[in-house]
């Protein structure tokens, strides 16, 4: 929830309550920050609740959320296989998961990457098709559908309209015709990915628009891709699993085959960033506490444009910083976008720890590690 205070609801992080087992971590940890903390427990728990919830459903990782080998193991007796998009994600997966299934998509397919042997190839466009096809095989594959359909409310549009993914029904009608004839590549069915950062019932909505376009050209497997709603102003928020897995139940006909393949919405919550504060100063008006590290080790704040919910241990000297005011959180590097929330109204202090919460998806892989070539964080795992 977020804390009461002057500030707008569009300029208040949300404050989140530190776990006990994080939080004794912590403070062990000591000088030894910044520090990534990864909650594996939880994470085994959130997994097999989701699980549970979609038990006729296939369910892939999509390991460019986070590719932690520890990660990866734990969610592995959960998941049906791994959704990779490059070369180096399929060999990393090999190399912790030996024989682990995956789907390879993406739209920027190298004639090496088309050669791997994988459980699905996703084909993104006519032009790959024909070059999947002079690699060799066999392959089987699933075509990537962008559907003219409305997406309202998502936080990413990959499809519905002009994007470099996937292909419209034209192209999809091209890539049939290119299979007749051949042997080299099997069409085992569809694919699509349309947005990220919807609920259930918008994502039903768009599943049963897919279901609806493969069955009239062909049908087989249909991969509705991931998307799943994650909120970092309401963290206690969760994706309702339950509705979604019921409602793809309704949907799945007779002897189809319906994949997912989520990766945010299953590891966002189990990862913790730990940082210390050096400096509480006012500037203006404004009051700035300067921690630890930064964007270049946990770049979603500043990629998604969010405030990042964090929690404050108070293990500083007491005496040098604020109380319940309006708090703009920042990072070491030379750039006014290295910040991690702002006016987020709290009490800190010079010395305090402050946990950045959500830390467990597109953060530390995706963030610029080189930049001012401080030190890289440690990474710890609670199990």
């Amino acid at each position: 929830m977020t804390t009461p205070g002057d500030a707008s609801p569009e300029l208040r992080a949300a404050h989140m309550d530190l776990p006990d087992r994080v939080r004794e971590r912590a403070e062990r940890l000591g000088e030894a920050l910044p520090a990534y903390v990864y909650d594996l427990a939880g994470l085994d728990a959130h997994a097999a609740a989701v699980r549970r919830a979609l038990p006729d459903v296939e369910l892939y990782y999509a390991v460019k959320a986070n590719p932690d080998p520890a990660l990866l193991h734990t969610l592995a007796p959960y998941t049906d296989g791994f959704e990779v998009s490059s070369g180096g994600e399929a060999a990393h997966v090999g190399s912790v998961l030996p024989g682990a299934r995956m789907g390879f998509g993406g739209p920027g397919k190298t004639d090496a990457e088309l050669a791997l042997h994988v459980h699905r190839m996703h084909v993104e466009s006519p032009g790959e098709l024909r070059r999947l096809i002079g690699v060799g095989g066999p392959v089987d594959a699933l075509l990537r559908v962008n559907l003219d359909v409305p997406v309202e409310g998502a936080s990413l549009t990959m499809g519905g309209g002009a994007t470099p993914f996937g292909m419209d029904p034209g192209g999809v009608a091209e890539c049939l015709g290119l299979l007749r004839g051949q042997n080299r590549v099997r069409s085992r069915g569809f694919h699509a990915h349309l947005a990220s950062g919807l609920d259930a019932p918008e994502l039903l909505r768009l599943a049963s628009a897919v279901l609806e376009f493969a069955r009239e050209h062909g049908g087989g497997e249909v991969n509705v891709g991931g998307g799943m709603a994650v909120s970092y102003r309401r963290p206690g928020e969760r994706f309702d699993w339950d509705a979604y897995g019921k409602g793809l139940a309704a949907l799945r006909g007779p002897g189809e085959t319906l994949r997912v393949e989520p990766g945010r919405a299953l590891t966002a919550y189990c990862g913790w960033y730990l940082t210390r504060v050096l400096d509480v100063k006012r500037v203006h008006g404004e009051v700035f506490a300067v921690v630890t590290g930064g964007t270049h080790h946990l770049r979603t704040p500043a990629a998604k444009g969010h405030d990042q919910p964090f929690a404050v241990l108070p293990t500083g000297d007491g005496t040098t910083g604020v109380s319940e005011e309006p708090v703009t959180v920042v990072g070491q590097l030379c750039t006014p976008k290295d910040v991690f929330a702002r006016r987020a109204v709290t009490t800190v202090r010079v010395g305090d720890i402050v946990a950045f919460g959500m830390a467990g998806a597109y953060a530390w892989t995706i963030s610029h590690h080189d930049f001012l070539m401080h030190p890289r964080p440690g990474f710890h795992y609670l199990t």
